[in-house]
């Protein structure tokens, strides 16, 4: 398994030959190299994670790569039949098994109302939580994408998100809200949390990658 981080919140994952694609959204630049695409996943319905215009590339590339996301994101998508996921599914499509967790959006404040969200496991490896803390319980996560700065994020929970999950692997995603110093600090002490459990963290500038 290759996974390679793109900006902010986008993950490219290759398999044998065939790509997942997680969260293409507003603060990601164009992907190419598409055509053997198995699938797509969305988190939730928020714009960073997702956009008609960045589906719209991506169909001219994979015109029939099916989608996997939350009822209100599948609603916005009109020229395409989004399959709608739940906490608890578990979808094989091509070189992917997907298992789906959580189920709601961490609050960013009161006045702002919580949407639907699914953290998503990748091959019984990798682990993209979206925009929650989410443990996927009875798991024993593998490469951990971990969120680094958000309005809904403070950085002791993240910390705690890490510390909870004990990744083997663990790398930093939904970061472009951050400055450069902050992105800095922010990723030292995730990477402090991995390794209180013997994990190895990788900082990932876009278009980086591990292999798994």
């Amino acid at each position: 398994m290759r996974i390679t981080k793109h900006e902010h919140a986008a993950l490219r994952i290759d398999v044998e030959g065939r790509t997942l694609l997680i969260d293409p959204g507003s603060f990601t630049t164009a992907m190419d190299n598409l055509h053997d695409l198995d699938a797509i996943v969305i988190t939730h319905e928020h714009a960073d994670h997702w956009t008609p215009e960045q589906l719209e590339r991506i169909f001219h590339q994979a015109p029939t790569v099916p989608i996997y996301t939350t009822a209100a994101v599948a609603a916005a998508i009109t020229d395409h039949q989004p399959a709608v996921v739940l906490p608890g599914d578990e979808i094989r499509i091509g070189a992917f098994t997907l298992r789906f967790f959580g189920g709601t959006h961490a609050r960013i404040h009161e006045s702002i109302p919580q949407c639907d969200n699914v953290g998503v496991l990748v091959n019984d490896e990798l682990y993209y939580p979206g925009d929650s803390f989410t443990v996927p319980e009875d798991v024993d996560v593998k490469v951990l994408a971990a969120p680094v700065g958000a309005p809904w994020l403070k950085l002791g929970e993240a910390m705690d998100f890490v510390l909870a999950v004990k990744p083997r692997h663990a790398f930093g995603t939904h970061d472009m809200t951050l400055s450069v110093v902050g992105r800095g600090m922010s990723l030292s002490r995730l990477q402090w949390a991995t390794e209180q459990h013997d994990g190895r963290f990788h900082v990932l500038e876009p278009g980086e990658s591990i292999d798994i």
